[in-house]
């Protein structure tokens, strides 16, 4: 029975041509939307499926298990098919096929989760791509790949990709049947020509083996019931990856070398390419074995090369993707790790093992193939492209893969400020890129972890961007099941290679920090409602031990601060034995266990649990006594030994430990450190994304933009002079007259220091919530301008669909200032100067003021 069906399946799936073997220019083409899921229940009527038999272990490097998954089987229907829904999910990165066509828009299914506890499924509407009649056949197909399943990033957790799904039929005359996957009507084989498939490693596909095929050495045709997951599986409502073609880049350079020029090995230099031809887009690119074809997309960013070509069956073409080019002639002692002008990928840490895309081209066809990877992603801005053979490419594309659509995106930000708008501009990319299922940290390393302090810095400002509260929605489930039993939140969630270690000042108090600012400012009610009981836990925790995490061996601090007890960033903190340091995070912990008491009250407040509001409060007056107890001197000040940094001083004003004179006098350090710092920030990851608004907060908001329109470094815009496209790991990751930092932690894809946009819309712009009313109910207008910068164009779109616009300039001495409030809204307006506001209905307004 299964032989006739295999043999069935190739007859039908080979016919359908390059829809199944290439992805088509328009992957719309073959794609269904998706629809609302089958009952919970429905999944009573399926079984979680594997290949049968021994599939390949991970390899001793990086690499994953090679092969792919394919399952499928032959339906036939028993009368008229009216309609026909298909609910599905895998264990490992998957796609669908129905007759040969590809289903769904999203990328990447089913998304990053806890590996043991939650599934995500995706259900499609596949009526139009079934033959209806009844007795007429159908195959419907899946693929599944490794990704975050058995690959390195979980640490090979899974043993076997897994398939399961759930096929509704509803026959004309109202009845209907349920077919659901199983071990004795499924057929799986390990085959197909995506032959390797990883989120590290990259696709190798062999367009030679048309799908599904039993290649050389698979395993047999059955299937097996797989039992390593015991989870539950929920409906995907947020956090789908897509492809965003709106945003796709053209090659802005391109250019063939294969000779190098100028190199010499005894003084580590690598040399310079020689450019032998160089290429505009629109151009048909030749490609021989032994030449290399660099292509310059202009934009760093999360995505996959999607290219136009033809070659002889048999030519294998290599991508290799990265941020940067080696420089110069390449001096070693630049870090370069090839000659100038070739491509650079030692920050990779694994540039010779994985993220790469291999493409073996079959038998010619009449037109020329459009094919792009569909079980992995890069992070890149340069394009490496070897062959074997002459290859001729018609176009390349760099396609953005991201989780935060076209639709979901909210905020626009101008300036009169070059440099500004082009950190915005990174910013943004920054986001596109990392908000990616999870909120990674980067995505090109060996790495791409849901890291929650750089999610809980720049939340709020992501905000601006895009209506996140459905991301977040999901992700604080895969952050809730990464948890201890003592409820500590992780570093890294969803559960990862490394990060899962709990209870890390200002990374744990991510489970507080993004429920209270998604409710706070989009309105969105539910993600404190759902995650009440574990961010209640958490927070009863660390009053209970006062944060005290004193002997925990992974403790960042300020990470990448370049002031003392945490200055180089290149360590992985830890509990020093010097009590200096340790009584600096002890100091930072306890911060953190106010702030997150302070929020809970303001939660719980609104949810109606009055008790715990009382209980919360007692918790914030317990912490400020422990701080001012422990770490405030007689005279009012912070201790003596960090009074003089900047991070400490920060949070003793935004918290309002520091009152009176001493705040006077705090402030007046502050100002001090600033100015003998060239007038430049000193802070890491958790004094960056507070110093703005706690400047401004203090009457310095004239010291913030001093610090927003620097050129040195440490700045924002020092990164943008040496060219960055995207938010850097380091404010120093590359610089143009030393080169290349260290390999070990260097990512030119690291949006956490772009928190300060938050900034730039609340205060340079004046657009903000007011938080006694969610999610905009009530708009905040207060913009403090300052003429250095020009103009501020701004306009946001609110939670319940009205755009609010900012935009001021000044005309010599007077400030012109144009706002309008969408109708149904209203607005608390304070105008530059003046210290009351003043509520103003909907409407656009024209304010001029000396």
């Amino acid at each position: 029975m299964r032989s006739m069906l295999i043999v069935s399946s190739l007859v039908v799936l080979s016919g359908c041509g390059e829809c199944c073997r290439n992805i088509r220019e328009n992957d719309s083409v073959c794609n269904s939307g998706r629809v609302e899921a089958l009952s919970a229940d429905t999944w009573a009527k399926s079984e979680w499926i594997a290949v049968k038999g021994e599939i390949g272990a991970p390899a001793a490097s990086e690499m994953s298990a090679s092969g792919t998954s394919r399952f499928m089987r032959e339906i036939t229907n028993a009368k008229v098919v009216k309609s026909a829904k298909w609910m599905t999910t895998a264990l490992g990165v998957y796609e669908l096929y129905v007759n040969g066509k590809i289903i769904g828009d999203d990328f990447l299914k089913p998304g990053f989760t806890h590996v043991k506890h939650t599934r995500r499924s995706f259900t499609y509407d596949i009526t139009r791509y079934i033959n209806r009649d009844a007795g007429a056949k159908n195959i419907l197909a899946s693929d599944v790949s490794a990704g975050w399943w058995r690959d390195k990033i979980v640490n090979y957790h899974g043993k076997k990709s897994a398939f399961r799904a759930v096929l509704e039929l509803v026959y004309e005359d109202g009845s209907k049947e349920l077919i659901g996957t199983d071990d004795e009507t499924w057929t799986g084989i390990v085959g197909g020509p995506v032959l390797r498939a990883a989120i590290f490693d990259g696709e190798l596909y062999d367009a030679r083996i048309s799908p599904p095929v039993l290649a050389e050495g698979a395993t047999a045709f059955g299937c097996e019931v797989s039992t390593e997951f015991s989870g539950e599986i929920l409906p995907s409502d947020g956090g789908e990856v897509l492809l965003r073609r709106d945003l796709a880049l053209k090659p802005i350079e391109m250019y063939v070398w294969s000779k190098v020029e100028a190199a010499d090995k005894e003084k580590e230099i690598f040399g310079k390419v020689v450019k032998d031809r160089e290429y505009k887009d629109g151009d048909i690119i030749e490609l021989a074995e032994g030449e290399t074809l660099i292509v310059d997309f202009g934009q760093n960013c999360a995505g996959v090369v999607e290219y136009k070509f033809e070659a002889d069956e048999g030519t294998t073409l290599t991508m290799l993707p990265g941020e940067m080019l080696n420089d110069r002639n390449g001096e070693r002692v630049r870090g370069n790790d090839g000659p100038g002008g070739s491509l650079y990928r030692e920050n990779l840490r694994i540039p010779n093992e994985g993220m790469r895309n291999v493409y073996t081209f079959g038998k010619r066809a009449q037109t020329p193939i459009v094919y792009h990877p569909r079980f992995t992603f890069f992070g890149y801005r340069y394009a490496s492209i070897t062959a074997t053979g002459k290859v001729k490419i018609h176009s390349l594309r760099s396609i953005p893969v991201t989780s935060i659509s076209k639709e979901m995106e909210r905020g626009k930000l101008v300036t009169g400020n070059k440099d500004v708008n082009k950190l915005i501009s990174n910013i943004y990319w920054g986001q596109l890129s990392n908000y990616l299922s999870v909120p990674t940290d980067c995505p090109q390393r060996n790495e791409r972890l849901g890291w929650s302090n750089d999610t809980l810095v720049f939340c709020e400002a992501g905000m601006y961007n895009a209506d996140t509260s459905k991301f977040f929605d999901k992700w604080m489930r895969d952050l809730c099941d990464s948890r201890d039993d003592e409820g500590g939140f992780p570093s890294v969630a969803p559960f990862a290679q490394y990060g899962n270690e709990t209870f890390n000042l200002g990374w744990a108090d991510v489970g507080v920090f993004v429920p209270y600012r998604v409710w706070k400012h989009l309105g969105y009610k539910r993600i404190i409602e759902e995650n009440y009981e574990a961010m209640k836990k958490f927070v009863k925790k660390i009053d209970e031990i006062k944060y005290n995490m004193e002997g925990k061996r992974w403790i960042y601090a300020d990470w990448v601060s370049y002031e003392r007890y945490c200055s180089s960033g290149n360590h992985f903190g830890g509990w020093s034995k010097d009590p200096e340091p340790t009584k600096y995070r002890l100091y930072l912990a306890a911060n953190y266990w106010l702030m997150d008491a302070r929020m809970m009250v303001e939660v719980a407040e609104a949810l109606g649990k009055t008790e715990d509001a009382k209980w919360f409060a007692e918790s914030e007056k317990r912490a400020m006594n422990y701080i001012r107890e422990n770490f405030v001197e007689e005279d009012g000040l912070l201790s003596k030994i960090f009074r003089d940094m900047q991070t400490p001083s920060l949070y003793a004003l935004k918290n309002g430990i520091v009152t009176g004179d001493a705040a006077e006098k705090t402030k007046e350090m502050l100002l001090k450190n600033i100015c003998e710092h060239g007038e430049c920030l000193q802070t890491g990851f958790l004094g960056t994304y507070i110093i703005m608004d706690t400047l401004s907060e203090h009457g310095m908001t004239d010291v913030a933009y001093t610090l927003l329109l620097q050129h040195k470094n440490p700045s924002w815009l020092y990164s943008v002079d040496q060219g960055a496209t995207t938010i850097w790991e380091r404010w120093n990751s590359y610089t143009l007259d030393k080169g290349f930092g260290p390999v070990g932690m260097n990512s030119f894809n690291h949006y956490a220091f772009g928190a300060v946009l938050g900034w730039m819309y609340k205060t340079m712009a004046g657009i903000m919530t007011d938080p006694a009313t969610p999610g905009f109910k009530n708009i905040i207008l207060a913009p403090q301008p300052d003429k250095r910068m020009g103009y501020v164009e701004a306009e946001y779109k609110i939670p319940s669909g009205g755009v609010v616009k900012s935009a001021w300039r000044y005309e010599r001495d007077t400030f012109i200032w144009k706002f309008t409030i969408p109708e149904g809204s209203t607005a608390s307006v304070k105008v530059p100067g003046e210290s009351e506001s003043k509520t103003y209905e909907a409407g656009t307004y024209i304010i001029k003021k000396k």
